[in-house]
Formats: C-alpha cells, structure tokens, sequence
C-alpha cells in the first residue's frame, strides 16, 4: 500500500541517510557489537551530515525544521540497514533526549548545549530508571539538596541507554525527598563532573553496539544553571516528552517487524525442502500473509500517530497504543521469522537471529506493555 506521510524532500533526506548508514555503520556494526560500544565519532559525523537535530532551530546548528516525519525516516532506515543497536544511539539523542533540551531550557542553556548536541560533540542520555523501581519513577532515591548556588547529587540510575558515551545526562532527581511526584526536578549532569562516575556498561542479550551503563553519582556538585525548567516540575516534563519517545518506540517496532518479514520471506523462497521452496507449503504461505498484513495494519496507525504529533495533537493514550502494539508486534513477526528459518534462525550470523535478540527489550523500555495497557485504561475509565 502506497504510504502518503512522506513529500519527495523527506524521500530525499532518507536516501542521503541511507547512504550514509552503508558508509559509516554497516562496514563497523559487527566490530562495535562485539566491542559492546559504537565509536563516538559516529555522531559527529551524523551531525555534519545534518542527521542531528533536525528539529532544532538553525541559530544553533539544527535543521530549523519541526516534523518528525524526519526523525521516521532515519529511523526506517536504521532497520533496513540492519544497524539496530548502534541506531538506537542516534534515535535516542533526536527523539528523546532532544526534545528536553529544545523546550525546557532558557535561551542561555540552550547557546550553550544544542551547537555541540547538533554538531554530534555532545552526546545526550535521560537518567530516570533506578535499580528496583522499573516504572515506579516518584518512587526514586536520587537526591539533588540544594546548597548555595549548586544542587548535591547523591545517588544510582541504571539501564542507561548512550551511558558511556553521554556528555550530557538528562538527570531525574528528587530535590524535596518529602513529596512524590511534585518533589522531581531535572538536572544536566556533565561528563567530568567530580563524583559522576560510570558503572558497569551492561552485557545485555540484545543491542550489543548500545552501551547500556549503571551511573553513580556521589557528592556531585551541579550548578543550578543545570536545572532545566522549574524546581519541582521534573516530572511534569517527562510526562510532556513521553508522547513523542513512545511513538518513537512505535516507529522502530514497526520497521523492524518489517525488516524481520523481508528477511522471512526472501528465505522462504530461497530455502528448499522435500524438493520444492519453504514457502510454497500452505503454512508458510498462511504465516508469511498473516506477518504482512499486520505490519501493513499497523503502519498506517503509526503514520497517523506521526502527523497528530506533528499537528500538536497526538495523546498520552493513543503514545501508548501505538508503543505497546507496535512492539508486541515485532515480537512476533520476529518470532515467526526465526521459525521460518529454520535451525539457521537461531544461528548468529543471519540477520534475523539478531533481530529476535534486539526486539525483547522494546515492550520492556520506554514504559513496559503492562504500564501502556494502564494509561489507556485509565483514559477510557476515567481514572
């Protein structure tokens, strides 16, 4: 089905991306995967190719541009790329990690980060998981205590995706430990800062290019001018981004689960067995147009959920339809291709055996299934 979400410029930008990918990453993912780490320079160069900051206003070295139908195509193209893990940095930091930066810093703040954020000389994280409180984020230990003209940070995330490389950590702190939500503020952490120190980059099953990192934060003195927005709203803001992040999310799960069909179905005619092609047995033929059809069903849901962000109308529920479908979608068009494969789907080398591994974590992160399924609930019963 032909897609209406992209003009011929968007058409353009993405050919540029996928060159890009073919030159800088794919020659390098293998190497990165099993360093556990892509090179840093991948983002200065992903910031002279204008791959950055789209969104951001060109005063600061960004695109100057607000449609995410951008940040789509490199995403998409990161999935038939086959560069997953290492992608997920790049995605991260225009996706999540930017927004924060765009409309919750002052005009100072914003001099003083985005050049080097656009440009690919600083990378971005958001710090907000804490080891054994998953999505119960008002329930955080990590304080901020205000002392003269800087904050005291004290405290441990986990799971932090771009951990190791970050410069710029979007910190969630509770700066008045007595209340719950209301006591959560947002705070940069700089690489280099006395006491901020990097834990363990975490070996996952998946992602394997992604440095995932434990951050530890002991006495560290942030100044204020650190603080984004108001003392007290950090929450607030992070409810504010979630929207776009879990479309994000979406948007990945569903070229992904399209990648995984691609791989399935060039495998299914490629393949022999009892002397004639995989998929011309009624099963595989049955599963291949079941895979096909829900991808295609939940494209043109996403491409809905991408121009209502774009029109400032996507909402919190609707995030989490497309996050939680879409994800538990890649799960299983990703399950079935393995199955099409075969014993070569469990073998390393074979794209799609990378991919089963990659996709577990997409209804975990970003709010697990369970979590989306509540908000939803909760708008429809009025909660």
């Amino acid at each position: 089905m032909r897609r209406a979400l992209f003009t011929d410029e968007h058409e353009l930008f993405r050919a540029s991306v996928r060159a890009f990918l073919d030159k800088e990453l794919v020659p390098h993912h293998d190497a990165w995967e099993a360093a556990g780490i892509m090179d840093r320079e991948v983002f200065r160069k992903a910031g002279t190719s204008g791959f950055l900051g789209m969104d951001v206003p060109e005063e600061f070295g960004g695109g100057g541009v607000r449609d995410f139908r951008y940040n789509v195509a490199l995403a998409e193209e990161i999935q038939v790329a086959g560069v997953n893990a290492a992608g997920l940095g790049l995605t991260l930091h225009n996706d999540i990690c930017i927004p924060y930066f765009v409309h919750q810093t002052n005009d100072e703040q914003k001099a003083r980060w985005l050049p080097g954020i656009c440009a690919g000389e600083l990378i971005t994280a958001v710090a907000m998981t804490e080891p054994g409180i998953g999505s119960d984020l008002a329930s955080m230990s990590t304080t901020a205590i205000r002392d003269g003209d800087h904050y005291v940070v004290n405290g441990s995330k986990t799971f932090i995706t771009n951990g190791i490389n970050a410069d710029l950590v979007i910190t969630a702190v509770k700066t008045d430990p007595t209340q719950h939500h209301k006591g959560m503020s947002l705070l940069i952490l700089e690489r280099g800062m006395e006491g901020f120190e990097r834990g363990r980059n975490l070996d996952k099953i998946g992602l394997h290019a992604q440095d995932t990192a434990e951050l530890f934060f002991n006495d560290v003195r942030v100044p204020v001018e650190n603080r984004l927005g108001a003392e007290g709203e950090g929450f607030r803001y992070l409810v504010q981004n979630l929207a776009q992040e879990r479309l994000s999310i979406a948007v990945t799960g569903v070229a992904a689960a399209r990648a995984a069909f691609g791989h399935a179905l060039a495998y299914a005619k490629e393949r022999t067995a009892f002397g004639q092609p995989v998929g011309s047995f009624q099963h595989s033929r049955f599963r291949l147009a079941e895979m096909a059809t829900e991808v295609e069903v939940a494209q043109a849901f996403v491409d809905r959920c991408v121009v209502a962000l774009n029109d400032g109308e996507l909402t919190a529920e609707e995030a989490a339809m497309a996050k939680w479908w879409c994800t538990e979608l890649q799960g299983r068009v990703v399950d079935a291709g393995v199955q099409l494969h075969g014993g070569y789907g469990y073998m390393s080398e074979y794209p799609i055996a990378r991919a089963y591994a990659d996709a577990r974590v997409t209804r975990i992160y970003g709010g697990t299934t369970e979590i989306m399924k509540e908000i939803i609930s909760r708008h429809y019963l009025q909660l």
